[in-house]
C-alpha cells in the first residue's frame, strides 16, 4: 500500500505555528535552568504547578470546546505545543493523560454532567487522570481483563486490580477498562469504561520503583469500591470500541519519537562546541535527523486525520512502532559514538542523561502497546493477516 494513500503529507497551519514563539518564551522563563538529566524525564516528570501554569496560558484542552474551558483549536495546535514542551524537556506528566486522551474521550462519550465537571478542571490543569488498562497476568491482552464492576442499587461496586498504571499515586481520577458482564472468555464483549475517583475508600495504590529509581508505575487494588451510577462513561459494553478510539490519541503524538530528544540535542550541542566532527559522526547525526523528520511528518498526518474526525488506528500504530524503535536506538548510537573516542573526557551532564535514557528506553516499546500488538494491528490494517 503506497504511503500516500495511508497518510498524506500535511503542513501545519500558520495559526498553529504561531503558538510556537509564545510557548518557547514561556519555557525559557520556567525551565531553562534545569539540567538536561532532569529535563530528559519530560513526560515522566510530574510538576503540578507547571501544569497549572500551562492551563493559565490556555495551552491545555486546546481541542476542547470553549464552553468547557477549551480553545476549540484541534490536534494540530496541540501538536505544536507538545512538540515544544518535549523538545525543551518540560515536566508534562501531571496533565499529560488528561489533556491527551481522557479529555477528548469524555467529550466524545461522556454525559453532559461528566463534561461539565471534568473538562474545565482538565483545561485549568487542576485535575489529573491515569489509565487503568493492564492487569497482572494479562500482559498486552486487554480483552482478558478481570477487574469487575457489578451493578448495585446506587451504581457500581468495583473489585479487581490494575498494574503499570502511570502516576496513579498522584492522579485524581482513573478511566478504567473493566468487565461489566460476562467472563474473560467473552473477550471484547462485556467490557466498559468507568471513571474512578481515586480518593474513594477501598482503593490501595502501590508505587513500583523502576531501574532508574523513579516510581511512576503503580499497582492499584480495588476492594469493594462503591461508585455512583455516573461512573460509567459511554455505553455499557462498548468499552473495547472506546478504548481503541482512545489509543489513537495515545500512540501517535511526538512523545513516541521525542522521548530522547533532550539527550540527542545535548550531544549534538556538545559536538558543535568542540568543533568539526568526523564523517561517521556527521552521517550518524544525519540518519537520526532524517528519521525524526519522517516520523514528525507521519505524526502530523495522524493529527490531521484526528482533526477530521477519523480514527487512524493503523497510522497511529505505525508512528508508535517506528518511533519507539528510534527512541530506543538513540542512546545506544550515542554511547557507541562516545566509546569510539575513549581518550575524550565525557561531559558529566551528558553522562547522567545518557545513563537515564539507556535505563528507561526499554519501556518505550511496552507503554501504549507492545511492539507485537502494534505489528498485529498494522498487519491487519494492510490486509496481511
Amino acid at each position: 500500500m503506497p504511503l500516500e494513500t495511508v497518510l498524506p503529507v500535511v503542513q501545519l497551519p500558520a495559526e498553529d505555528e504561531a503558538l510556537r514563539a509564545p510557548v518557547r518564551a514561556f519555557l525559557e522563563k520556567t525551565i531553562a535552568d534545569r539540567p538536561a538529566d532532569v529535563r530528559a524525564r519530560s513526560w515522566l516528570g510530574f510538576d503540578a504547578a507547571f501544569s497549572r501554569a500551562l492551563g493559565e496560558q490556555g495551552w491545555l484542552g486546546l481541542g476542547l470546546p470553549k464552553t468547557y474551558g477549551g480553545q476549540e483549536r484541534g490536534p494540530l495546535s496541540r501538536f505544536v505545543v507538545v512538540e515544544e514542551l518535549l523538545s525543551a524537556g518540560a515536566p508534562v506528566a501531571a496533565h499529560w493523560i488528561a489533556d491527551r486522551q481522557s479529555g477528548p474521550l469524555i467529550l466524545h462519550y461522556g454525559t453532559e454532567a461528566q463534561r461539565a465537571f471534568h473538562l474545565p478542571r482538565i483545561c485549568r490543569g487542576e485535575s489529573f487522570f491515569c489509565i487503568g488498562m493492564s492487569e497482572p497476568g494479562s500482559g498486552s491482552d486487554l480483552a482478558s481483563v478481570r477487574t469487575q464492576a457489578t451493578r448495585t442499587a446506587t451504581g457500581w461496586q468495583l473489585e479487581g486490580q490494575k498494574i503499570w498504571t502511570t502516576n496513579a499515586d498522584k492522579a485524581h481520577f482513573m478511566i478504567a477498562l473493566v468487565r461489566t458482564s460476562g467472563t474473560t472468555a467473552d473477550r471484547h464483549a462485556g467490557l466498559s469504561q468507568i471513571i474512578v475517583d481515586l480518593s474513594l475508600p477501598g482503593i490501595t495504590v502501590k508505587p513500583i520503583v523502576d531501574v532508574t529509581g523513579d516510581a511512576h508505575f503503580c499497582e492499584v487494588i480495588f476492594d469493594k469500591v462503591q461508585l455512583g451510577e455516573d461512573a460509567l462513561i459511554g455505553q455499557e459494553g462498548a468499552g473495547w470500541e472506546q478504548v481503541n478510539a482512545e489509543l489513537a490519541f495515545e500512540r501517535s503524538g511526538p512523545e513516541r519519537f521525542y522521548s530522547n530528544i533532550v539527550l540527542f540535542d545535548l550531544w549534538v550541542a556538545l559536538l558543535r562546541a568542540r568543533g568539526p566532527v568526523d564523517d561517521a559522526t556527521t552521517a550518524l547525526i544525519g540518519r537520526v535527523t532524517a528519521d525524526l523528520a519522517v516520523l514528525r511528518a507521519l505524526s502530523i498526518g495522524v493529527a490531521a486525520k484526528l482533526a477530521a474526525g477519523e480514527r487512524p488506528m493503523l497510522e497511529a500504530s505505525l508512528v508508535k512502532d517506528m518511533g519507539t524503535e528510534l527512541e530506543q536506538r538513540i542512546p545506544h548510537l550515542i554511547a557507541d559514538a562516545i566509546g569510539n573516542e575513549p581518550d575524550l573526557a565525557v561531559d558529566p551532564i551528558l553522562r547522567r542523561t545518557l545513563l537515564y535514557a539507556t535505563q528507561i528506553s526499554p519501556s518505550y516499546s511496552l507503554r501504549g502497546g507492545t511492539r507485537e500488538i502494534l505489528r498485529g494491528i498494522i498487519a491487519r490494517g494492510l490486509g496481511l493477516r
